[in-house]
């Protein structure tokens, strides 16, 4: 199981960043921003090669479920 920042939405917010540069702005003044999205992921083959058993409550909660 992992549960990480969204990387695309990094790279979105990281787009209007170097827009905000391009246009003038100094990166001093640019505030430093937390992510907000994050990715659920679970590894069914290796919950199942470590013999684990994941409820599927939490299988349901996943944004991603590698088979």
């Amino acid at each position: 199981m992992a549960y990480s920042t969204n990387i695309v939405d990094l790279a979105r917010r990281a787009a209007t960043y170097v827009d905000k540069i391009l246009r003038g702005a100094k990166p001093a003044d640019l505030p430093v921003e937390q992510p907000t999205k994050f990715d659920f992921v679970i590894n069914m083959r290796t919950t199942k090669a470590l013999g684990l058993t994941i409820p599927s409550s939490l299988l349901l909660r996943a944004d991603q479920v590698i088979e």
